[in-house]
C-alpha cells in the first residue's frame, strides 16, 4: 500500500533540521566501509601469501582451497569488463568464494550464490566507556593464536578445521600497516577476540567474535571498547550481523544503510 501521508512545512523544515545535524561520518559510511574492508583484506592477503588483484572497482584476494577468494566491490558501478573479470575469478577458485557489496547495486545472481544483507554502521567520535574486562591488544605469537582460535570457533568457521595455526591469522598481519587485534581476558582466560583496521582517517572492526563457552559474559562488549578506545577520536564502520546490532547500537553505532554478501557457501 502507498504511504499516502503528506509532509508538512514544519515537518520538512524538521526533516532538514536532522539532515543539518547528522554526523558527516555518517554521509560517506558507505565508501569508508568500502575502503577500509579492502585494507583489511588485502592487510590479510598479504600476511598470506595470497594474491590481491586491485581494479577500479573491486578488489579481490586469492586464496587456497581453505582461505578461498574474497571479492570487495569499490565502487557501485563495475563495467562490463571487470564484471566479466570479477565472474572468472570466482569461477576459478578452488575454494569457497565471498563478495561483500556495500553498495548493494550490484547484481551477482549469475554466479549462483545466496546473498542476504547486513546493515552498515557507524559511530562517531567520542568519549569510549573503560571495558568491565581487561582487554589488551595482541603483541606475541601465541596471544594472535588463541585470538585466531576464538575467530574459528566463534565464527563457526569450519574452512579452517582441522585447525592449523597461522593460518587464518599469520604472524605478520599485526606488522601490516593499521591492523590491530585485541583480546578480551576474564579470570586468566581469553574470552573474546576483535580485529580492527584504521585506514585513511577511519576506523573498522573485524572479526568481533567469542567462543561459545564464553558467550553471554560481556565480552564482545569487552572487546569493542576495548578496540575503540584508541579509535575515540575517529569515525569508525563496521557490517552487523542480526545478532550484533543489538551491541553495536548500545555503543553509539548507528545503521546507515545495507551492504549485500555473496557466498558460495
Amino acid at each position: 500500500m502507498a504511504d499516502t501521508r503528506q509532509t508538512t512545512p514544519d515537518a520538512r523544515v524538521e526533516d532538514r533540521s536532522r539532515q543539518d545535524h547528522r554526523p558527516a561520518a555518517f554521509d560517506d559510511a558507505v565508501i569508508r566501509q568500502a575502503r577500509n574492508s579492502a585494507a583489511f583484506w588485502a592487510a590479510t592477503g598479504n600476511s598470506r601469501g595470497h594474491e590481491v588483484i586491485r581494479r577500479r572497482s573491486f578488489l579481490a584476494v586469492l586464496g587456497g582451497k581453505r582461505a578461498g577468494t574474497r571479492i570487495l566491490l569499490q565502487e557501485p558501478d563495475p563495467d562490463a569488463h571487470e564484471l566479466a573479470e570479477l565472474t572468472e575469478l570466482a569461477g576459478r577458485s578452488t575454494g569457497p568464494v565471498d563478495v561483500e557489496d556495500p553498495f548493494s547495486s550490484t547484481d551477482l545472481s549469475h554466479l549462483g550464490m545466496r546473498n542476504w544483507q547486513m546493515p552498515i554502521m557507524v559511530r562517531p567520535p567520542g568519549p569510549v566507556p573503560a571495558p568491565a574486562m581487561e582487554v589488551v591488544r595482541v603483541q606475541q605469537a601465541q596471544e594472535l593464536r588463541t585470538a585466531e582460535q576464538i575467530v574459528i570457533d566463534g565464527f563457526e568457521l569450519t574452512r579452517f578445521t582441522p585447525y592449523r595455526p597461522g593460518e587464518m591469522f599469520p604472524t605478520t598481519l599485526t606488522e601490516q600497516p593499521g591492523v590491530d587485534v585485541f583480546l578480551a581476558v576474564l579470570d586468566g582466560e581469553a574470552v573474546g577476540a576483535g580485529v580492527t583496521v584504521v585506514h585513511d582517517g577511519f576506523g573498522s572492526h573485524y572479526w568481533v567474535g567469542t567462543p561459545s563457552a564464553h558467550r553471554s559474559r560481556g565480552a564482545g562488549r569487552a572487546v569493542m571498547l576495548g578496540s575503540l578506545t584508541p579509535m575515540a577520536n575517529l569515525p569508525v564502520t563496521l557490517t552487523a550481523s542480526r545478532l550484533g546490532r543489538p551491541l553495536y547500537e548500545s555503543l553509539g553505532f548507528t545503521a546507515v544503510t545495507s551492504s549485500t554478501w555473496w557466498t558460495s557457501q
